[in-house]
């Protein structure tokens, strides 16, 4: 093989890598689309002799799906909001500020964002049996938020870091508060900092299955991500079409809110830079 063939070979290599990896993350997703308008769904890829609606009209007529999607949308959208307003507001001092121990203190924080939720379950769990928050949507919400601050802090830190001090310091001028120089001109520069920390903790949430596992006990408080047991019967057996159906509706929020978002984080920080004259 001459030095030419080598290095066509080095060229192409790199794109057939990533193609054999986009093609295992593709199938399962081709899967599951077909899957879910095939009336005879199986665990093996196919097209279906004949398309239906079925398996979704079931899933979405289903009375306990439907309270377990607007569960699982207040839980994650209450934790998203949460975590935005609590980690500006603390986020804030970090940035504009100068503080003794603040590298430690960041140095803890990003710690603390890499700390596995498997690690701190056992206690937590026994703290929210002292608390009695066991089995309850608004202490599992409270724990949401308690594990995603970190990294909603340390990101939005950053983010705020980028900001002008002389945007802020020109409405001071004017007469603006702190308050209202956050909220007026520091939160609009660090909408895609904002969107990227809510999506982040948006999905944390919406696909956490461990946490409400062990956090809640009543059917009845289930969010749709402990919904997917409902699909499996007895030895095992599921019942593919619609559990697909169930996993492409389970999917939406979260496309759709990035979606959504996209508008602002592709325009970045258009204002950096920018002061008052």
């Amino acid at each position: 093989m001459n030095a030419k063939q080598r290095n066509l070979v080095y060229r192409i290599l790199p794109y057939l890598i990533l193609t054999v990896i986009g093609i295992c993350f593709l199938l399962p997703l081709l899967w599951v689309l077909v899957a879910s308008i095939d009336p005879n769904a199986l665990q093996s890829l196919k097209m279906p002799t004949r398309f239906t609606g079925a398996n979704y009209g079931a899933v979405i007529t289903n009375g306990e799906n439907q309270r377990a999607f607007l569960i699982g949308l207040f839980m994650s959208l209450g934790q998203a909001v949460i975590v935005v307003i609590l980690g500006l507001l603390a986020a804030y001092p970090l940035s504009r500020y100068q503080m003794k121990y603040k590298k430690p203190f960041m140095l803890t924080i990003l710690f603390m964002t890499s700390l596995p939720i498997t690690a701190v379950m056992v206690p937590v769990y026994q703290l929210f049996l002292s608390l009695k928050l066991y089995n309850n949507i608004f202490g599992v919400i409270l724990f949401y938020v308690a594990s995603s601050m970190p990294y909603g802090i340390w990101m939005l830190k950053n983010f705020m870091d980028s900001v002008p001090n002389d945007m802020e310091e020109a409405a001071w001028v004017d007469g603006a508060s702190v308050f209202t120089g956050i909220r007026k001109v520091v939160a609009p520069l660090m909408i895609p900092g904002i969107c990227t920390v809510a999506i982040f903790t948006f999905s944390g949430s919406w696909g956490n299955f461990f946490v409400p596992y062990i956090l809640l006990q009543s059917p009845e408080n289930f969010p749709a991500s402990l919904k997917l047991y409902q699909f499996f019967g007895q030895y095992g057996m599921a019942d593919y079409g619609k559990l697909a159906a169930f996993s492409v509706l389970y999917a939406l929020p979260s496309v759709v809110l990035y979606i959504l978002s996209q508008q602002f984080m592709s325009k970045g920080f258009g204002l950096q830079g920018g002061t008052k004259g």
